[in-house]
């Protein structure tokens, strides 16, 4: 059974929907923001502030990236891509993984030449202006985004929510290298050098995080939170008649979510049964998760040997009484094999 197609790549309506206005507005706002950074930066001639500015490159690269990647992803499969466009998500983030590891290397050189040849900095207190609105206009946009991706499933949004936040958060520790050389007249000129060195080191271990997400999600690496909030549900309001359940997989790629299982049913039920079963199961996961969803269900008659697993009531085939149903959890519902087999303590 498949969930309902997602937006057409050409729809007008979907152009102007959250998700994709979202995005648009940070792409633009990242723009606004590296061209104030650059105009801080020839102020200044500060290595922190370059810092920042680099930041901003990587924000506004992977702005307009993520808008390109967050309109693929939400386009309908096709005979070419059968499970969906949801992966440009992924790629999206690794590229602005990249990045900002590119970025946080480029701060370090920089940093590293001004500590051997040091200069002093200049206006800074107009500079301090303009990086301290840039950092509200961050922090303020970030948490927008951040709470605009997590209400629509998205981790192009609640990626780039966190980079604006963390790029603000920066901001104020720059600020405060800044102010700090200011108040001494150039005196300590190599805290310009020695912040950014530090501030490298965060932008660097950020990228990793953000390459490392990314990865595992091209991989189909098991997002085991997803895996058990969905078991959970499924747990909590387990039918009878659904004797077992085995060779679970559940993966997100953007706002669809794809699941496979095997499900065990009473090996005397009519494939309209099981199709109200599969209905019924479907109905659950859409009412406790707000995405689109994929199901892909095979059907297994139930074997002798799981009557004992077997909670349901009445069951006119049963060949040995219920001893105890089994639990379903992360550890027994991955495997590829029927349950019943083992002993059941």
């Amino acid at each position: 059974m498949i969930g309902s197609p997602g937006p057409r790549i050409f729809d007008l309506d979907f152009f102007f929907c959250m998700p994709v206005k979202t995005q648009r507005f940070v792409a633009i706002l990242s723009v606004v923001l590296f061209l104030a950074k650059m105009l801080a930066w020839g102020l200044t001639h500060s290595v922190m502030v370059l810092t920042d500015a680099l930041e901003s490159i990587v924000n506004m690269i992977s702005g307009f990236l993520g808008l390109f990647s967050i309109i693929l992803a939400n386009t309908p499969r096709d005979t070419n891509h059968p499970y969906g466009h949801g992966k440009a998500e992924f790629l999206s983030s690794a590229v602005e993984g990249t990045l900002i590891v590119i970025a946080g290397v480029l701060v370090i050189y920089e940093a590293v030449q001004h500590l051997i040849v040091p200069h002093e900095l200049e206006k800074l207190n107009i500079g301090l202006f303009i990086i301290a609105a840039c950092g509200l206009v961050n922090y303020l946009a970030g948490k927008y985004v951040e709470k605009r991706g997590v209400k629509n499933n998205s981790m192009i949004l609640v990626s780039a929510g966190k980079h604006l936040l963390t790029d603000a958060y920066s901001t104020v520790a720059i600020m405060i290298g800044l102010t700090l050389v200011l108040l001494t007249h150039n005196k300590y000129v190599w805290l310009d050098s020695g912040v950014a060195l530090c501030f490298a080191v965060i932008i660097i271990f950020t990228g990793y995080k953000v390459l490392r997400r990314s990865i595992s999600g091209i991989m189909d690496e098991m997002d085991n939170v997803l895996l058990q909030e969905v078991i959970k549900v499924i747990q909590e309001n387990r039918q009878p008649q659904w004797v077992d359940l085995h060779n679970l997989r559940v993966i997100q790629y953007g706002s669809l979510m794809h699941i496979d299982a095997h499900m065990t049913l009473p090996w005397y039920f009519k494939v309209v049964d099981a199709d109200r079963e599969i209905h019924s199961l479907e109905a659950l996961i859409r009412s406790n998760f707000k995405n689109q969803v994929e199901l892909f269900i095979h059907i297994d008659g139930c074997m002798p040997y799981q009557c004992k697993l077997c909670a349901l009531p009445d069951c006119p085939e049963r060949q040995q009484p219920v001893q105890q149903q089994l639990e379903w959890t992360v550890d027994n519902l991955w495997v590829d094999s029927k349950h019943g087999k083992e002993v059941v303590v």
